[in-house]
C-alpha cells in the first residue's frame, strides 16, 4: 500500500502549481506587440507613402512600374498613366503599378 500513498502526493503537488490568467495570456500579448512592432506597423506606413506618392502623379515625372518599364508620365488620368517608354511609343498602365519617382535626367542616360 506505500506505493498508492507516493503516486497521490505527486499528484496533489502538481495540481495547485497554476499560475494566474494573466500570467497566462502574457505570451501571448507580448508575440503580438512584436509583431506590430516589426512587421505590421512598417508596412502599414510603407503603404500610406506609396498611396500618397501615387495621388501626386503629375504629367512629365519620370516613373518605374511593378513589371520594370521605366518611362515619363504623359497623362495622368484617375486611375491610369500614359506613359512614353520611347519615342512615340506610349504604354497606358495603372496608377497603383508605378513603384518609384525619379529624378528629373535619369532616363536620358
Amino acid at each position: 500500500m506505500d506505493f498508492l500513498i507516493s503516486v497521490a502526493n505527486a499528484q496533489s503537488a502538481g495540481a495547485g502549481s497554476q499560475g494566474s490568467p494573466l500570467m497566462t495570456f502574457a505570451p501571448l500579448v507580448l508575440i503580438f506587440v512584436v509583431f506590430y512592432f516589426l512587421l505590421i506597423r512598417p508596412q502599414a506606413k510603407k503603404a500610406k507613402e506609396h498611396r500618397e506618392m501615387v495621388a501626386k502623379l503629375q504629367a512629365g515625372e519620370e516613373v518605374i512600374t511593378a513589371g520594370g518599364l521605366a518611362g515619363k508620365v504623359t497623362e495622368a488620368g484617375e486611375s491610369f498613366v500614359t506613359l512614353e517608354i520611347a519615342p512615340n511609343v506610349q504604354v497606358k498602365v495603372q496608377r497603383f503599378q508605378v513603384v518609384q519617382v525619379l529624378p528629373k535626367g535619369s532616363l536620358k542616360g
